[in-house]
């Protein structure tokens, strides 16, 4: 092996060094100092504008009906006939009910002979009294006389006047034989049968008419929201109804919206202790007959109107680890801000807001997944979300 000069390897040993460094140096030439601007992320928002608002508070409730008139007998005595069919629509005063009138009928003609007789004794009584008023100036006939024959003439009055009393009596009980409707609606089953004894003493339920037009519809409502409503009518939140009553409309057990609306008629003083509820009452009109007693509906109230009412998109607001919700908000720079919201109820779909959002915000419907707070965004209108 040759040995090579000192000089020459010192020459190769600097060149192996120097190609082995041109990699790292031109590494570190293309290498930029600054990362490259990240461009903004585009998202839908919807810009938040006051609007005029008639809130509604959706309400359970049952329907009752207008009035209820249980038939029951006033007499004794066995039924004769049923003369309506049951389930139909009957008159205030149509017969209902027939009940044997044979003693009532023997009484009553026994009062008129009674009424008879005290007229009689009436007559003869005024004519002695006549006659002694006569002789009495003459001293025919003795005061002892005279004063007798007057009262014999005032029990006779009185006499008459109990006959008088006991025939109308009669001629009463009579006419109950004959059992009326009290008032106009629709009649139930019957609670007798021809042939079944009744009696006035333990007045045995006939039947029951029940008028269901109009309809009342019975609501409650928590204490809770009737004291907020009156601070927000005070404080001028809310604006009560022109007309004074509240309108309101019902959604049947089916799903079905009832066409007709009905008023706000009273509302209870006292909370149920129980529930710390308010009993309310509905009046509805029910031509048709389509509303029946008993029935389960949600009543929708209108509270007040709300002038500068903020809407924000249900789709906009999310729910942070606390069950909160918050939304995502576009502010002056263009970055997204996390806001806090206070919502009150859902309208359609979206939320009431109460606080949290400014008129004019822009809040983000489109895109949540790829923004957080403090990202740079490029808003455009949301056209899926308005």
């Amino acid at each position: 092996m040759i040995a090579l000069p000192r000089t020459i390897r010192y020459r190769q040993v600097a060149t192996l060094a120097y190609l082995a460094l041109l990699p790292v140096v031109a590494a570190c030439g293309g290498k930029s100092s600054t990362p490259p601007a990240q461009a903004p992320v585009e998202v839908g928002v919807v810009a938040i504008h006051p609007a005029t608002l008639i809130l509604t508070r959706e309400l359970p409730g049952r329907t009752a009906p207008f009035r209820v008139a249980e038939v029951r007998a006033r007499v004794n005595g066995i039924v004769q006939k049923r003369l309506f069919a049951e389930g139909s629509d009957v008159k205030a005063g149509q017969k209902l009910f027939l009940i044997d009138p044979a003693a009532y009928e023997a009484a009553l003609d026994g009062a008129k002979a009674a009424l008879a007789r005290a007229e009689a004794t009436l007559a003869n009584s005024g004519v002695v009294a006549g006659r002694h008023a006569d002789l009495i100036k003459t001293n025919v006939v003795s005061q002892q006389d005279h004063d007798n024959a007057m009262a014999a003439l005032k029990t006779a009055t009185a006499d008459v006047a109990a006959a008088r009393a006991a025939e109308q009596t009669a001629r009463i009980n009579l006419g109950y034989t004959t059992v009326t409707a009290p008032v106009s609606g629709r009649i139930g089953r019957s609670a007798v049968t021809e042939g079944a004894y009744v009696q006035a003493a333990q007045a045995t339920l006939l039947a029951t008419v029940q008028q269901i037009n109009p309809m009342y519809v019975d609501l409650t409502q928590s204490a809770d929201e009737v004291l907020r409503l009156r601070r927000d009518m005070e404080s001028g939140k809310l604006q009560g109804s022109d007309k004074g009553q509240a309108r309101v409309r019902l959604v049947t057990d089916d799903g079905r919206e009832y066409p007709l609306v009905g008023t706000l008629q009273f509302a209870e003083l006292t909370v149920d202790p129980g529930t710390g509820s308010i009993a309310l009452r509905a009046l509805f009109p029910n031509p048709k007959g389509e509303l029946l007693p008993g029935m389960f509906v949600r009543a929708r109230l209108e509270e007040g109107v709300s002038p500068q009412a903020l809407l924000v998109p249900q789709v906009g607001v999310t729910r942070d680890q606390k069950g909160l919700p918050v939304a995502m908000v576009v502010n002056a720079e263009k970055k997204v801000e996390r806001r806090q919201l206070v919502t009150d109820r859902a309208v359609g779909n979206a939320w009431l807001v109460t606080d949290g959002i400014r008129p004019g915000d822009l809040v983000i419907v489109e895109g949540l997944q790829k923004v957080r707070p403090g990202t740079l965004v490029n808003p455009v209108p949301a056209a899926a979300a308005k």
